[in-house]
């Protein structure tokens, strides 16, 4: 077990120590984000588009009006996620909720939200405005009469945070089983899982600048993950035969990334959470940015598979959710759990040095 493993399952420790007979949370990490949210951005999202399943913002949401839980998700691993979580503020054009998907935003919501379908609950730390309740149920000022309702969203976009970038780090590190090949304007990828059922390809980002077009072939994996090495990324290239099916199954790794640009459909999730983002067409998958400028739809199924990699800092193993204490200790495990951040960080700066 690493040493920010350590610390984190300290870190629980202290905390369920301090007050044993309060019920239990979960706090979402690992390949269960992916599993959980359609759309994550680890920073800002600026959106004039839509998300079919639920979105994660841990910095503020702006842009024009934008939609969110178009359809309703049903493979979530944790019961109770609303459509829509921003821990900042909500600015722009008026959000669009649906299918009584609900929100709960850390900040104050001025852009005003639409309350589509079933009734729905949104809470809110701060003000909201624009807003027409009706027979929805709207809390509002939450971040000063609950102070766990503040402690509750900056613990779990902390260590979604951590966990994100440790997710990335661990799949690049996976040894490839199966081979691209890159002919003319096409590349195949023709997976070969190992008895886990896990197909890994080793690429870089001059591989894809390379072609114009994918075939991809899954071949019964329960996941796939490509790894492309590169700093600058640019998604221009068309799928033979669809994206349909490939969001559940392969995950499209940039652990390097900080820029990506993707101007076609894409096949399979994403996980870029360093990459200041910018997507003109739809995502078929989940996908995890650093910050983002939508201006195209982020469509289900998300991520499906049964894997979790063997190691993920702050992630339990490889990504299950990890229960930890209501209101009363949450102030006290973001105090260990800050140890754990800074060690991550500081080892991500050292190996960047």
């Amino acid at each position: 077990m690493g040493r920010s493993k350590i610390l984190f399952a300290a870190a629980l420790g202290a905390a369920a120590i301090a007050i044993p007979h309060q019920a239990q949370a979960q706090v979402v990490t690992g390949l269960d984000a992916l599993r959980n949210w359609n759309l994550v951005v680890l920073g800002d999202l600026t959106s004039s588009s839509e998300v079919e399943g639920r979105t994660y913002v841990t910095g503020n949401l702006t842009g024009n009006s934008s939609n969110y839980q178009i359809k309703t998700p049903s493979d979530a691993t944790v019961t109770g996620l609303p459509g829509l979580t921003v821990v900042g503020n909500v600015t722009g054009g008026v959000k669009n909720l649906n299918n009584g998907s609900g929100a709960v935003i850390g900040g104050n919501v001025d852009s005003g939200f639409n309350l589509n379908g079933a009734p729905q609950t949104v809470k809110v730390g701060g003000t909201i405005a624009n807003t027409n309740i009706n027979s929805n149920t709207v809390n509002s000022g939450l971040a000063t009469s609950d102070p766990s309702f503040a402690a509750d969203l900056k613990l779990q976009a902390s260590v979604l945070d951590t966990s994100m970038h440790g997710l990335s780090q661990d799949l690049a590190k996976l040894d490839a089983n199966s081979t691209a090949t890159f002919s003319g304007n096409r590349g195949t990828f023709d997976a070969k899982p190992g008895a886990d059922g896990v197909a890994v390809f080793q690429i870089s980002a001059a591989d894809l600048d390379k072609i114009g077009e994918i075939q991809f072939n899954p071949n019964g994996a329960d996941t796939v993950v490509v790894n492309v090495s590169g700093t600058d990324i640019k998604l221009n290239d068309n799928f033979l035969g669809g994206t349909n099916g490939l969001g559940e199954k392969v995950i499209w790794n940039f652990s390097e990334a900080e820029t990506l640009d993707l101007s076609t459909a894409w096949g399979g999730s994403i996980l870029a959470p360093d990459a200041d983002a910018h997507t003109r067409n739809y995502v078929q998958g989940s996908a995890v940015f650093g910050n983002l400028v939508q201006d195209g739809e982020f469509h289900l199924g998300t991520y499906g598979g049964s894997y979790n990699p063997p190691s993920n800092p702050g992630g339990g193993d490889g990504g299950d959710p990890t229960p930890v204490p209501e209101p009363g200790t949450m102030l006290l495990f973001l105090i260990g759990a800050g140890g754990i951040f800074y060690v991550a960080r500081r080892r991500r700066q050292a190996a960047t040095a």
